[in-house]
């Protein structure tokens, strides 16, 4: 069986190769993975960078999505779309200081089941409060990693790539 497409999901005002993206990319091709990470910036809208996400996943599935930030939100948002497809189009969720319960974002849905999803989070999260990705962990049953960083987790680049390798690890296992 082919492994599954990551799909890298970048932040409201980041882009789909920054540091954090090319580290994890790096990590993935090197464990025989493909990826992807699409452009959202033509829009802050998070309801539409879903569908542009769902839309792509559909096209090779099955799919690992890996979300930072908004696009923590957005991959979130889209495993409930993407979980219900026939021939189980996605497999797990990684998610980097996800943007959980932040006034003004719509109510998300989540697809996966949490013992497919985990989650990095910094300490200093300015952004995003570490206890809401706390709750969300809580009520969802996912593995939580929080690390002395901020939101972009720049400082914990390495140890954000052994989790993601451990990840992936776990979820090859589960294939």
């Amino acid at each position: 069986m082919a492994k599954p497409l990551i799909h890298f999901v970048h932040g409201k005002e980041s882009g789909p190769w920054g540091t954090k993206i090319r580290a994890l990319a790096d990590i993935a091709q090197e464990m025989g993975y493909d990826v992807e990470s699409l452009d959202y910036s033509s829009t802050f809208d998070p309801v539409k960078r879903v569908q542009m996400l769902v839309e792509s996943c559909k096209k090779r599935p099955p799919c690992l999505l890996a979300g930072s930030s908004m696009g923590g939100w957005v991959a979130l948002d889209a495993s409930a779309e993407l979980i219900a497809m026939e021939g189980q189009c996605l497999k797990g969720l990684f998610l980097m200081a996800p943007a959980v319960d932040i006034p003004g974002y719509p109510p998300y849905r989540v697809g996966c089941p949490g013992d497919a999803i985990d989650i990095v989070h910094g300490w200093h999260d300015s952004l995003i409060p570490y206890t809401n990705v706390v709750g969300f962990a809580g009520k969802h049953d996912c593995s939580l990693h929080l690390v002395n960083d901020e939101h972009r987790l720049k400082n914990t680049l390495d140890h954000l790539g052994l989790l993601f390798r451990n990840f992936l690890t776990r979820m090859e296992n589960a294939l």
